[in-house]
C-alpha cells in the first residue's frame, strides 16, 4: 500500500459521544451510517434526546437524515430544532427508552 493509499490515521479516531453530532464534516456517502451510528452510541450512553446538525444548504441532507429517522424503530419522533438550537439545519431526535 502507497502513502495515497494508506489510511490518514493507524487507529480509529474516537469521538466522545455528546447529546449532538455535527455532520459537516463527514461525507455525505458515510451519513447514514454515521447517523445510524451515533444514534446507537447515544442511546448506549443514555440520552433520549439528541439534535443532528446536518445544515440548511438547499436541504438534501436534512431530508436523507429525516427519511432515514422515519423508518427508525429506535426513533419515538424527530422534529427541525426550535430556532435557537440550529432552525431547520438541525434535527432533534427523541430516542425510545
Amino acid at each position: 500500500m502507497s502513502d495515497e493509499e494508506s489510511p490518514p490515521f493507524e487507529d480509529p479516531v474516537v469521538v466522545p459521544i455528546e447529546d449532538r453530532i455535527d455532520l459537516h464534516s463527514f461525507h455525505p456517502k458515510e451519513l447514514l451510517d454515521v447517523v445510524d451510528a451515533y444514534l446507537d452510541a447515544a442511546i448506549e450512553a443514555g440520552f433520549r434526546e439528541v439534535r443532528l446538525i446536518h445544515g440548511r444548504g438547499k436541504g438534501v441532507q436534512r431530508t436523507r437524515v429525516q427519511s432515514r429517522l422515519a423508518a427508525d424503530e429506535r426513533v419515538l419522533e424527530f422534529a427541525d430544532a426550535p430556532p435557537e438550537r440550529g432552525g431547520w439545519g438541525a434535527t432533534v431526535v427523541r430516542l425510545r427508552g
